[in-house]
């Protein structure tokens, strides 16, 4: 059979289509990757043939830093902040219409399309052309549920969610109309999530249900087309991950931090606001640098730069992990047993800190607030003995990536084979 993925975004956004694609390479079938063109090397260095998909993700993905930034700093700026809107809103109207031609064009004759979570509605309007059946890749519960934020009622989540899809539909309505026209289809009626249920695709949660307590239950109904997976990881090695073993070994387990593949603005600022909360703990750092360059940042005795290491190597060695609130890097965290703060920046990564909370496995503050100080106190918090007990009771009950990635290919593979019957 052949299969098309696509996905955009950052690395971690890419990476859970990666690895379903990866397995089904290795089960014998005809797999091609559509990801931004800054990540077709990506794709490709895990044995995938790749195509551009959209533009170049890197600059969205700072903007998008940007603008969040702004606005919970100085959100009197509305100069700038609508500045930096009406930027987000063009970028995403000349990617869409440049996945709309490479996406049919490479989904022509597939068994099956599957669709990350950012731009799933470009994707879904391509499979609904050609009509093909769609599979979605969701690494967090984004449809309507009664989970959102602790402090909000189930009715009023579900309400709240239902609302922002409508909302987000009408904010890209003519652009999506756009689209179907060129495809040949009529204007869209209804957001994409509505769409999507509606033409049956299957919605695979690439997370842990055990993240989200009852959301299997309030689901129940949408259990065949909903089926949760786990977390999908490459865990792939690292040149680096032996050397930063050894520096780990030689003294007492150190804290990470790592902030993604987003570069982060103040990258020497940082690394001295972590160096100084460490010190005043006594612990030891280590910094993933990601996507930043940490080139020019002072250096100190007790905290290590590090490029790009292998979490799952890595992680099991430290006290706690600090992070920018990612879904791939908080079930890392997760599977290995370790308290997590997130430092969030972008609007769903609150969302994870407070399913931390509510597991008592770790916190989450705005990074762009943070200071030494309230650093010094989050570290203070998830350092208790309390978190460290409820992370290691809690890490059996992760998902194994290569379950994860061996159950979401099986569900793909029964799901083409079922509609090819139709």
């Amino acid at each position: 059979m052949r299969f098309v993925l696509a996905s955009y975004g950052g690395r971690g956004d890419v990476e859970p289509a990666v690895v379903v694609g990866r397995e089904l390479q290795r089960r014998g079938h005809d797999v091609c990757m559509a990801v931004p063109p800054n990540l077709i090397g990506f794709a490709a260095s895990a044995g995938l043939e790749a195509i551009g998909y959209g533009l170049d993700s890197a600059p969205i993905l700072d903007l998008q830093r940007k603008y969040f930034t702004c606005y919970s700093r100085t959100p009197w700026k509305l100069k700038e902040l609508r500045s930096m809107a009406r930027e987000t809103e063009q970028f995403a109207a000349d990617c869409w219409a440049a996945m709309t031609t490479s996406l049919a064009a490479a989904a022509d004759g597939a068994d099956v399309l599957l669709t990350g979570l950012i731009f799933e509605q470009p994707a879904a309007n391509v499979a609904e052309a050609l009509d093909l059946p769609l599979v979605t890749l969701h690494y967090f519960p984004c449809r309507a549920h009664g989970q959102l934020m602790p402090i909000l009622p189930p009715p009023v989540s579900r309400m709240v969610m239902t609302v922002n899809d409508w909302a987000a539909w009408r904010g890209t309505r003519d652009d999506e109309n756009a689209q179907r026209r060129e495809l040949g289809l009529d204007p869209a009626t209804a957001p994409a999530p509505r769409r999507i249920a509606d033409r049956g695709a299957l919605e695979i949660q690439a997370y842990d249900r055990v993240c989200f307590p009852g959301l299997a239950v309030e689901w129940a109904e949408w259990n065949e087309t909903r089926p949760f997976v786990g977390a999908l990881a490459l865990e792939s090695p690292t040149d680096a991950d032996e050397e930063v073993a050894q520096w780990i070994a030689a003294g007492s387990p150190p804290i990470f931090f790592g902030f993604g593949s987003v570069p982060i603005g103040s990258p020497a600022e940082t690394v001295e606001m972590i160096a100084t909360a460490c010190a005043r703990l006594g612990e030891r750092a280590l910094v993933g640098a990601g996507g930043t360059d940490f080139a020019s940042a002072p250096r100190f005795d007790h905290v290590k730069v590090v490029g790009q290491v292998n979490y799952a190597t890595i992680f099991p060695m430290c006290r706690a992990v600090v992070h920018h609130g990612g879904s791939g890097t908080v079930a890392a965290c997760l599977r290995a047993g370790v308290p997590q703060l997130i430092l969030w920046t972008l609007p769903d990564q609150p969302f994870f800190a407070a399913q931390l909370k509510r597991l008592k496995v770790g916190a989450g503050q705005r990074f762009s607030t943070t200071t030494e100080k309230s650093l010094y106190a989050g570290l203070r918090r998830v350092l208790a003995p309390r978190y460290r007990k409820h992370a290691r009771q809690i890490a059996p009950r992760i998902t194994r990536p290569s379950k994860s990635a061996s159950t979401a290919a099986d569900l793909v593979e029964d799901f083409a084979r079922l509609r090819a019957r139709r």
